[in-house]
């Protein structure tokens, strides 16, 4: 069993839902990013999704992007941001990214650079599952998240979370990541759905921006994933309290989500 299993075996056990904040790493600059990691682990974060920022991220939305941007300008790269990473130990780590950053440092070598940081999964939007599962499973022993999406179809659903452990990454809108004033209508279902053709652990993301989304998600799935509206809590905070606002947000979250099951 991965890290991501064992870790959901423990929620499972524990009747808890899994808290996993998103990181873009190096924002806002790569000392207060690995504050951001730690403040994360000391709000009872379980994983935390760690960007490695892009400069065209076509699953992200403006949140995300600028803070992609921001990240590039302030001298991150992927070696910084595995090295980053590679000293945080708070939480299971999954690192997410776009297949070019993937190729250009050769699929193998990065993905084996990852798993030696001690990143247990990866995501990444734009390689298919077919053409990743060999890099990232084989190559590297790291966990594959599929995403799916309200418009996969049920075959193609069966073929994405083939394969070994991990989770399932469910995109609650068809569009891309951000915060969102209401969750969308028939979530619960596509969840259910989901579950019917997999064992692994169902989490939400894409517009996951309040407690109250927090609540009413972990009350049917597995966990949810935050990250524009952390990305945005970041941003308003400034460097210097950036590290105490995201702590403060994410015990909220928390709360939320361990109130859900209650």
């Amino acid at each position: 069993m991965s890290a991501i299993d064992d870790r959901f075996a423990n929620l499972r056990r524990e009747n808890r839902p899994a808290l996993m904040p998103y990181l873009c790493a190096g924002f806002p600059d790569g000392a207060t990013f690995r504050s951001l990691l730690q403040a994360a682990a000391d709000a009872g974060a379980d994983l935390v999704e760690i960007g490695i920022p892009f400069s065209d991220p076509i699953a992200d939305g403006p949140a995300i992007q600028h803070a992609s941007n921001d990240a590039l300008i302030a001298g991150t790269t992927p070696a910084k941001a595995l090295e980053w990473s590679r000293k945080f130990d708070g939480a299971v780590k999954v690192v997410m990214t776009y297949a070019n950053v993937v190729l250009a440092r050769g699929a193998k070598r990065f993905f084996a650079g990852a798993a030696k940081a001690g990143f247990s999964g990866a995501i990444v939007p734009d390689l298919t599952p077919e053409g990743a599962r060999l890099h990232v499973e084989d190559a590297s022993g790291l966990d594959l998240i599929p995403m799916v999406a309200p418009t996969t179809t049920p075959g193609r659903l069966r073929k994405l979370v083939a394969g070994r452990g991990g989770f399932v990454y469910l995109v609650s809108v068809a569009g891309v990541t951000g915060a969102r004033k209401d969750l969308p209508p028939g979530l619960e279902a596509f969840v259910k759905r989901v579950r019917r053709v997999t064992p692994r652990p169902v989490c939400v993301g894409f517009g996951i921006a309040t407690p109250a989304h927090a609540a009413a998600v972990g009350r049917f799935a597995d966990g949810v994933i935050v990250g524009s509206a952390l990305v945005n809590v970041i941003r308003a905070a400034g460097k210097k309290r950036a590290a105490g606002e995201v702590r403060k947000f994410l015990e909220k979250m928390r709360r939320a989500l361990d109130a859900a099951r209650s």
